[in-house]
This record gives C-alpha cells, structure tokens and sequence, in this order.
C-alpha cells in the first residue's frame, strides 16, 4: 500500500501550510507606528474640540455638572453633519481609529446607514435600517445602566 492510499490527503495538507505560511510572510506589514501616532492625534483633536465646545457651554453660564450633555450632543451632530457630506470617510481614512472613539464613531454609523437605505423609504428604509443598529447599542447600553444603578446602590 502506498502512501497515498493510506492518507490521500496528507498531500493536501501540506500543500496548505505552506501556503499559509508563505501568505502570511508575503502579506505587507501595515505602517504600525504611523497608524498609532495618526490615531493618537485624530483621537486627541476629537477630544480637543469636545473640550472647546465644553468650555463654550460653561462660559455661557451653564453648570460644570450639565454643560457635558449638550457638548455630547453638539460632537454627534458634528459627525453625522461630517458623514452626511461625506467628509467623515475621507477623515477617517487619514486619521484612522482616532474618530472611532465612541460618539462619533457611533454618530457615523448610524448616519451612514441612514443613508445607504433612504431610497428604499422613510421608515422602511432609513428608520429600520438605522435603528437596527442603534437599536442593540440603546438596549445594551440602558441595561447596562440599569446593572451599575442597582450595584451603585447595593453599595451606598
């Protein structure tokens, strides 16, 4: 009996470790150091400007305690208005994970969405297609708060 009669697909086998190994050793490496200092500074230009916009709510006379509300809600208009005119891609492409940090992050998906359905109707299409996703986020995130409240008092 040969070989290959005993394991016919032995062969075969092999034949894929090497060519997995020799993808992964001619795979191009990604610019490691230029994505982390892009993404350090897109993130730190995000949190710059939500520090400004903060900054502008509390010298306008609102409380410390409340002015972070409408200064989240400015950062998201902010992105969804940059999604919508197509300029958060061409950002994002530069800067990379830096917008990715979780508002804006979130204001593109959902816009993007959005988008993408509108043909397809007002509510059938951007409504479902765009609450789909924020749909999971808003549940996850009020059970989540609901599971700290309770914890929080537990506690105190």
């Amino acid at each position: 009996m040969s070989r290959m009669e005993q394991n016919p697909n032995k062969e075969l086998l092999l034949d894929k470790k090497w060519l997995n190994e020799w993808n992964r050793q001619k795979k191009p490496r990604p610019p490691l150091s230029k994505n982390i200092i892009s993404a350090f500074l897109g993130g730190g230009a995000v949190c710059l400007l939500g520090q400004f916009i903060l900054n502008l709510f509390i010298s306008q006379g609102m409380p410390k305690e409340l002015a972070g509300n409408p200064t989240i809600t400015t950062i998201i208009f902010i992105a969804a208005m940059l999604t919508g005119l197509g300029v958060f891609d061409k950002m994002a492409r530069i800067v990379g994970a830096g917008l990715a940090v979780p508002v804006t992050g979130f204001a593109n998906s959902i816009t993007s969405m959005a988008i993408e359905f509108k043909r397809e109707g007002l509510v059938l299409g951007t409504g479902s297609k765009m609450f789909a996703l924020a749909g999971s986020v808003i549940v996850f995130g009020v059970v989540t708060a609901f599971v700290v409240g309770i914890i929080s008092a537990l506690i105190h």
